[in-house]
């Protein structure tokens, strides 16, 4: 869709269509432009950032020509009626029945007053920042904040390097490009396991994008629950929506989620440990995770709409599963039980602290993700901070 979440011009009907139907289906951000058409009306679309580009021009005996550029064909200037630019996240529709070019406003117009979605979104919505705070769920007593920063591999490059300049500067932190060390698979070294996954990325001749300066077309918001049905408009208008406005959750936002039907009959969560008996060590794994998969399955058989993968009990004897291995066995587990619909997928975990590894987890299906030991870490270190920098409220 187009970017309409910071747009102030645009009127609140076109904004409550595009926000309802936000949570049914993920948003394509191409860059593409893309042609359609059923044989009866023939269109095109551009993505919300305008990376592609898609001209045309309209002659005066109704001949309308759309390329990536003006003059693919030889068409005398003076027949030339109109000549523009599909511009970002715009339409264009011609309607050979009507025989006349459909403006991007009359079909959004068209859209977004076909149903009452303003009302439909005030009666399901739910902001997670709007619920009321409980309190935190602690850690083990018995282990150590060393022991378990130990446990999920912290080197004191992670802290100096990556989670101190970031919590200092608000950024994630700038190194060199180069690196000497072995890729995951031919390393000594014990390695996480988002380190053996690298993110593809469309490289093609596209402009850097600035995610502060293009923050109208940026948006970080979250959706974690079930999904309605896109099929089923007057089913999905009765189904509560929990929104949040990023998928990083401090430990307060994730005891909303856990407690939340208490407060919230539509939803209901269920947490679900997956650490394992240190006494069966690695070869234990393989039946930890089948029986982490079964939990889950049983879990969303049993009403509960949220399930929570949480490793918080880790210790002397508790081993967790990796939290991207536990996060992608139980959602493709659930994606062949034909399940994965009916539940959201909330991770726990101490291990992730990079923005890599957040982004393998929601690649792997998270919807939001507590990085608990990382925000502890920090909390415990906040004295050794700037004094201009906030602490922890």
């Amino acid at each position: 869709p187009e970017a309409w979440s910071g747009n102030p011009l645009m009127d609140e009907g076109r904004k409550a269509f595009y926000e309802y139907h936000a949570a049914l289906m993920e948003p394509w951000d191409g860059p593409a432009a893309m042609a359609f058409t059923d044989g009866l009306q023939i269109g095109a679309t551009l993505d919300r950032n305008g990376l592609r580009p898609a001209r045309y021009l309209v002659t005066d005996d109704g001949l309308v020509v759309m390329a990536s550029e003006m003059g693919v064909l030889p068409i005398p200037e003076e027949k030339i009626v109109t000549k523009w630019r599909l511009q970002p996240g715009k339409m264009l529709l011609v309607d050979l029945e009507q025989g006349r070019i459909i403006s991007d406003d009359e079909i959004k117009k068209e859209l977004s007053n076909s149903h009452p979605y303003q009302e439909w979104l005030a009666r399901t919505q739910i902001q997670l920042e709007d619920l009321k705070p409980v309190d935190t769920r602690p850690a083990r007593w018995d282990v150590s904040m060393l022991d378990r920063q130990q446990a999920f591999g912290y080197t004191q490059e992670d802290l100096d390097l990556l989670l101190f300049p970031m919590a200092v500067t608000g950024q994630e932190a700038i190194g060199s490009m180069g690196t000497d060390t072995p890729v995951s698979p031919l390393s000594d070294k014990e390695k996480l396991l988002y380190t053996y996954f690298k993110q593809n990325f469309a490289q093609v001749t596209n402009p850097p994008i600035d995610p502060i300066r293009e923050e109208l077309v940026m948006s970080l918001v979250s959706f974690i629950g079930p999904r309605p049905n896109i099929l089923d408009h007057e089913g999905s208008a009765n189904k509560k929506r929990l929104e949040t406005r990023q998928p990083i959750l401090t430990s307060e936002d994730l005891e909303k989620i856990r407690w939340i039907g208490t407060i919230e009959d539509s939803f209901d969560t269920k947490t679900i440990d997956v650490t394992y008996d240190a006494a069966k060590g690695a070869e234990g794994m393989h039946a930890a995770i089948k029986r982490l998969c079964q939990r889950a399955e049983e879990a969303v058989s049993g009403r509960y709409n949220i399930i929570i993968l949480s490793d918080r009990m880790v210790g002397p004897d508790r081993i967790p599963i990796p939290a991207l291995l536990a996060t992608a066995a139980v959602h493709h587990h659930l994606i062949r039980r034909g399940l994965r619909t009916s539940v959201g997928l909330v991770v726990e975990t101490g291990e992730a602290r990079e923005v890599h590894h957040f982004c393998c987890l929601a690649g792997y299906g998270a919807e939001a993700i507590n990085p608990y030991l990382a925000f502890e870490t920090l909390i415990a270190s906040a004295a050794e901070f700037p004094s201009d920098v906030d602490g922890p409220t």
